[in-house]
């Protein structure tokens, strides 16, 4: 089904909500503790707070600097492709995972920006072995990643004729 034009406005809502979402979260973590604090929550779940200078899973978190510009120009080049693609229409699910995607992607480019690198605070772990830490903005990115795949098989228009079918 097609988004209606009227309800895009929608669609930048939620990314909106979750970058608020994301911020408010990394705000009160960067408030109210300090940098490498941890509580376990449960067997399995601490609440931390980490800076990663890096992508996911810390990924070039040691390049010396340059990453910060390398990261927060493929931000805005993501954010600025997925907020045209919410101005056309869209089936929900896609304008759901680039909504997603969108919120998430600018709420760690604000990180980026305004603190040098990107505030993590969940963390998984089990048997001793650690997920890396992360954030809303990760979810969103990660969520909105697997909702557009999924929309990806979803689409029944999407599959192409093949050759022989015009046979």
């Amino acid at each position: 089904m097609m988004d209606y034009p009227n309800q895009r406005s929608h669609w930048y809502s939620l990314a909106i909500v979750v970058f608020a979402a994301d911020q408010a979260a990394k705000s009160f973590i960067d408030l109210s503790t300090p940098l490498g604090w941890s509580r376990e929550v449960t067997p399995f779940f601490n609440l931390v707070h980490v800076l990663n200078p890096g992508a996911a899973f810390g990924f070039l978190a040691g390049a010396g600097g340059w990453q910060r510009w390398f990261f927060l120009a493929i931000a805005a080049g993501a954010s600025a492709w997925l907020a045209w693609m919410l101005a056309k229409p869209a089936r929900r699910l896609e304008a759901l995972s680039y909504s997603l995607i969108l919120g998430g992607a600018l709420g760690n480019a604000f990180d980026r920006v305004a603190r040098g690198q990107v505030i993590d605070y969940l963390d998984f772990h089990l048997r001793g072995m650690h997920w890396p830490a992360f954030n809303v903005a990760d979810i969103a990115i990660t969520g909105g990643a697997i909702a557009l795949v999924a929309a990806s098989f979803l689409d029944p228009g999407s599959a192409k004729p093949s050759a022989t079918d015009d046979v």
